[in-house]
């Protein structure tokens, strides 16, 4: 089956911890601080792959782990980081996190995208030394790697997409047009799956996708039609495939405004692209009523963004060529030197608010005091607050931060306990050390 949608889970690696250590050398009574600091985690990264077609991998595993970083050692040794976890998808993959609204579009085979980033390593005791803590006794652990779920969701890198109701023929013209085989019966969905093929005329090459026939409704759910109108987003013309004459009797004017209501109602700029109408299965009526048919519909599509009307039939191959010689002509080149390079990182558009040492006090249900903000909770997470030299360390930081002031102004006093982080401990910055 052809799966164009799925949803992971990634975790970049955790960072590695920062170690105490100190010298010992022969005739080096007092050796300093010499613990080395711990490696950034792997990081998570989607790679776009082009011999890939669709996301159906992902249900053979959903969860991507990053290596975690190494911890630091003695000699000022600092601890490995990891080389990063590649996940491949195929190319035209849109990677979305609900949650932050993260969103990479890894439209070229090559591109890549840093989905889940790993969490940077603790520092070394050495690192803490200073001129009146010449002997640290604490060093910071690693703090986790990123961690989400992400939706992803394929969209079919073709030229040109062939659309129109069920059965009206597309796939006939597709088998015709290219090397292409979709499956062709005498029956509504046929065709499950979009199908690819490929044209080649003077040089050049056009991917032409079969998209599953749509039917009234399909913007909003109705059909298998609207698990595939994501697939049309990224062709630059639409060939609409309208049975002159179908065999259930309806009215092939009202056949033709239902595929275009349902491209309009499903946005994305669907409705202003321009087509070409291909009058499909002229085989199947007599040659007066092809001609009929064909000076209709041109002069009803005169003024409308329809390029082209050309009657077909996959049968006999009559406008075949015609077809194909309109689809070249009305898909634009590309312009010399545009051509995507090897390797480039993806589309990648977020919006966050203002981060960094941003902080609030507000009073815990227990009595105590609670800090919330992210660079107060990363101090807390990397220290044991069990080590008094680390509390020490940690109650002149959040000094530094002006969050004792603030805790001061909203009716702190010394000893009082202090929640960050999910961590309570009792604050009493002043005391005596030791």
């Amino acid at each position: 089956m052809f799966h164009d949608r799925a949803r992971i889970y990634v975790k970049g690696g955790d960072g590695g911890n920062g170690v105490v250590s100190f010298r010992r050398e022969a005739h080096v009574p007092k050796g300093g601080p010499d613990g080395g600091d711990g490696g950034r985690g792997g990081e998570v990264v989607l790679v776009s792959d082009a011999s890939l077609r669709d996301l159906s991998s992902f249900r053979r595993g959903a969860h991507f782990k990053a290596a975690r970083g190494g911890h630091g050692q003695g000699s000022g040794k600092h601890g490995a980081t990891p080389a990063a976890l590649e996940v491949r998808v195929p190319p035209g993959t849109v990677v979305e996190d609900p949650e932050t609204g993260d969103r990479w579009d890894l439209s070229h085979a090559g591109q890549r995208a840093v989905v889940a980033r790993g969490g940077s390593g603790g520092r070394g005791n050495r690192q803490f030394a200073t001129s009146t803590r010449q002997t640290p006794r604490f060093a910071e652990r690693g703090l986790p790697g990123q961690e989400r779920w992400l939706e992803l969701r394929l969209r079919l890198l073709a030229d040109a997409g062939l659309v129109g109701l069920p059965n009206a023929g597309k796939s006939s013209l597709l088998a015709r047009l290219t090397r292409a085989q979709p499956k062709v019966a005498d029956y509504p969905f046929t065709t499950v799956e979009p199908v690819l093929g490929t044209l080649e005329r003077d040089d050049r090459q056009l991917v032409l996708a079969d998209i599953p026939g749509l039917i009234e409704g399909a913007s909003t759910g109705a059909g298998l039609g609207h698990e595939f109108l994501a697939h049309v987003e990224r062709c630059r013309l639409l060939v609409h495939v309208l049975d002159i004459a179908p065999l259930d009797g309806s009215d092939p004017a009202e056949n033709f405004a239902t595929v275009e209501e349902e491209l309009r109602l499903h946005g994305h700029g669907l409705g202003d692209l321009p087509r070409i109408l291909a009058l499909s299965k002229g085989d199947l009526v007599p040659e007066a009523t092809t001609r009929a048919a064909l000076a209709e519909w041109s002069e009803r599509l005169r003024d409308s963004d329809v390029r082209a009307v050309i009657q077909t039939s996959a049968a006999t191959g009559a406008g075949l060529g015609e077809l194909e010689a309109a689809i070249f002509a009305h898909v634009p080149a590309p312009e010399r030197g545009a051509e995507e390079p090897a390797e480039t990182p993806a589309t990648h558009r977020v919006y966050r608010p203002g981060r960094g040492d941003a902080f609030r006090v507000e009073r815990a249900p227990s009595g105590g005091f609670r800090v919330a903000g992210e660079g107060v909770e990363r101090l807390i997470a990397r220290h044991d607050l069990d080590n008094e030299e680390a509390l020490r360390y940690v109650e002149e930081r959040l000094r530094v931060l002006g969050v004792i002031r603030a805790l001061e102004a909203a009716g702190f006093e010394p000893g009082d306990d202090v929640e960050i982080g999910g961590i309570t401990f009792e604050l009493d910055p002043g005391a005596p050390f030791g």
